[in-house]
């Protein structure tokens, strides 16, 4: 009998690039996984499926940029964890022995000393533009740690730091800052305007690309079991004015860069350790972010308008 895994978010930034006969994949489209009764139909109607179900890789998030998080903090909040709770919770009663679940950087507190790593996630409170979201992700972690102590099963959780690349949603006022970016200065090409960016452009982020984050999170699934979550990053810091750079020259806009120094710029730096990873995997070798931008500003061109936005 064949294995399967299936993967939520099926349609999303992570989820799309997930390919070939291994995976089943579900979008939003199919089951609200913020009801306890859509989560056990999609385990129950797996059960009678010609395969076995192998593992679960659960990207299924409600995601955005400083905007969107400081503005719907109440859905952040009760999306993602009542997503978490359920497809976990689902996935223990429908006998699931291997699930991994997406976390955020977000989830770390904003007073500490960096660089992050797994170890520090419950240290403090999460800064403020975002408290509400990475409160919700914290208790995937806390969730899985409960369950491998109490049933014995193999999840775990990946922490992710900024994720980019093709399929990814490129709202203008909610979405992460990359896709926003890019979605701005084709805006601002197409008609002649100044390309405005939130805040002063010194912030630091770091970046991975999606299919990178696909093949990590595809290998922590076969091969980790610790309880501890694993971060999966670069650890490579460019600040925002150097990334609009990149977005600027990729796209060949010519016009002006207006810096909005009125608007938030969130956290100023949240640099990762990847020490972690690195030693598990010490071959692989990340998308470099030019080649990954310049990847995903030829998606965006070839898709418009017909991406999420």
């Amino acid at each position: 009998m064949s294995k399967k895994i299936v993967v939520t978010g099926g349609n999303g930034l992570v989820g799309s690039q997930f390919e070939g006969n291994d995976y089943i994949k579900y979008s939003s489209k199919l089951f609200d996984l913020r009801n306890t009764n859509h989560v056990d139909s999609m385990f129950r109607k797996l059960q009678y499926e010609p395969f076995r179900l192998d593992g679960v890789i659960h990207t299924a998030a409600k995601v955005g940029g400083v905007g969107g998080n400081m503005k719907y903090k109440g859905e952040f909040f009760y999306d993602n964890i009542m997503m978490n709770t359920n497809v976990i919770e689902s996935a223990r009663k429908h006998n699931v022995k291997n699930l991994v679940c997406f976390l955020s950087t977000c989830v770390f507190p904003d007073d500490v000393e960096y660089p992050l790593t797994e170890k520090k996630i419950h240290l403090g409170p999460p800064h403020k533009s975002n408290d509400a979201y990475a409160y919700a992700k914290r208790m995937g972690d806390i969730q899985i740690r409960a369950y491998r102590e109490q049933y014995g099963l193999n999840y775990k959780s990946v922490i992710p730091t900024n994720i980019y690349g093709p399929n990814d949603n490129f709202d203008v006022e909610n979405g992460h800052v990359l896709p926003s970016l890019i979605h701005k200065c084709f805006i601002a090409r197409e008609s002649g305007n100044d390309f405005e960016v939130w805040g002063s452009g010194k912030p630091l982020r770091e970046f991975i690309f999606n299919k990178d984050v696909a093949e990590l999170s595809r290998w922590v699934l076969d091969n980790y079991n610790e309880d501890e979550p694993i971060i999966l990053s670069t650890s490579e810091e460019i600040s925002i004015k150097d990334l609009v750079g990149i977005v600027v020259d990729e796209m060949n806009y010519k016009g002006k860069v207006k810096w909005l120094s009125d608007k938030p710029d969130g956290q100023f730096r949240k640099p990762s350790d990847n020490s972690k990873i690195k030693n598990l995997l010490p071959k692989y070798k990340f998308t470099p972010i030019e080649d990954g931008i310049r990847e995903t500003v030829k998606w965006f061109e070839d898709n418009y308008p017909n991406i999420r936005k």
